[in-house]
């Protein structure tokens, strides 16, 4: 739908200006969870879902940068994370796409890369 287009480009614009490594977790235009300046995106997401609380179940996940491995993607499902943007460009892509698969997670890659130190 327009409106959870609109939510999921809100998450990346505002992890665009986290410094990172950054993850922003938001529900309905409302950043609830961020973990930025870390480093590592797991340890950005950890945070994030911390700090987001009760508020992960269907909400969204942002990252500034690619995931190396699929261990965000497994906390996030593990937390009822429904859609996951990030920029892809990894080695292990595959291995991203076949875990949010698994937990039927809408992953989307933007190709673009928020990375500020």
């Amino acid at each position: 739908s327009k409106e959870l287009w609109e939510e999921i480009a809100f998450s990346f614009q505002v992890v665009g200006l986290c410094k990172s490594n950054a993850i922003v977790i938001s529900k309905g235009k409302r950043t609830v969870g961020i973990g930025m300046g870390l480093p590592s995106r797991i340890d950005a997401a950890e945070v994030a879902i911390k700090k987001a609380k009760d508020k992960t179940k269907g909400a969204i996940l942002a990252s500034d940068a690619f995931f190396p491995f699929p261990d965000v993607i497994e906390l996030a499902a593990s937390f009822g994370i429904k859609v996951i943007i990030e920029p892809g460009g990894s080695k292990r892509d595959n291995e991203v796409i076949e875990a949010a698969k698994k937990h039927k997670i809408t992953l989307i890659f933007t190709g673009e890369r928020h990375f500020r130190h």
